[in-house]
């Protein structure tokens, strides 16, 4: 393994900084969604007990076979594009997976999460969202594009890791390691599925974690191995998870092999909203 690509000539350089800087923007176009995570208002979590949660029409509880919503007289929900004014049945709803159900002046998204149905309102106008400014970075750096290789296990191996949420657990199946070196230090992270076919996940810390970079995670996306099993792992687009910006996320943490000895030094800062929550934070 090596601790970085060879060096680019100035051209190139200056392409790598212009890819970085579209990527960082699109990144943070989607973040600041008009219902994306920024615009997240509570997380409410349903259990068998019919119960009303502030500013979401309706009755809510878990069925037998998922979501139960019962609609009063002076209420509405739009689901798949129809209007629901009684009791409406969601069906089970796969784990990590939700339906995003239209609400007057928002969405409510009905999701399950670490084995329970939970209900987060998300409200364009929300101050989070509204007042978001941005997220600061380390400068992008070619040193930190590094190479290494995906080592596959077996079979794929199901992973308990923790969640921002106490008490809360979810499972991965993790499909191998990816092997890697810092300055010459042999290094290794477990890899998760990532969201395109093929690529690749991880979730980690390093000794950044909780002094200039967010506390509990970080997450890289990673491209598919190619016929050798070499992956690039450009740390430059190390990113937060929602939890990094708001209480009502249910983000996995990483597994405790996943905890780096080094300072990863790229990709995304600790959020402005958590260093004014926390004065004791520097960025």
């Amino acid at each position: 393994m090596t601790s970085g690509l060879a060096p680019s000539a100035p051209a190139e350089a200056g392409q790598f900084a212009e890819d970085w800087q579209e990527w960082h923007r699109r990144h943070e176009e989607a973040r600041a969604d008009r219902h994306g995570f920024l615009a997240v208002t509570g997380l409410h979590w349903l259990t068998g007990e019919p119960q009303r949660f502030p500013g979401v029409p309706g009755e809510w509880h878990t069925g037998t076979d998922g979501p139960v919503v019962a609609i009063a007289d002076n209420e509405e929900i739009v689901v798949d594009g129809g209007r629901v004014r009684e009791r409406h049945e969601f069906g089970a709803i796969a784990a990590r997976a939700g339906i995003t159900v239209d609400i007057h002046r928002g969405v409510l998204e009905v999701a399950r999460r670490g084995g329970h149905d939970i209900l987060r309102p998300r409200r364009p106008d929300h101050p989070l969202r509204t007042r978001y400014r941005g997220t600061a970075t380390y400068p992008p750096t070619e040193r930190w594009v590094l190479e290494g290789r995906f080592v596959p296990f077996d079979r794929p191996r199901p992973t308990t890791v923790g969640a921002a949420v106490e008490g809360l657990h979810h499972v991965y199946d993790a499909p191998g390691r990816i092997e890697f070196s810092v300055d010459g230090l042999p290094l290794s992270l477990t890899a998760f599925n990532g969201v395109s076919p093929g690529s690749l996940s991880v979730l980690f810390t390093d000794t950044t974690s909780g002094v200039t970079t967010y506390g509990a995670n970080r997450s890289l996306a990673v491209g598919a191995p190619d016929e050798q099993g070499r992956v690039i792992l450009d740390f430059n687009r190390a990113v937060n998870l929602p939890c990094a910006y708001t209480d009502f996320a249910t983000c996995p943490l990483p597994p405790s092999e996943n905890r780096l000895p080094v300072a990863v030094e790229a990709g995304e800062k600790i959020p402005y909203e958590r260093l004014a929550a926390d004065p004791a934070a520097r960025s």
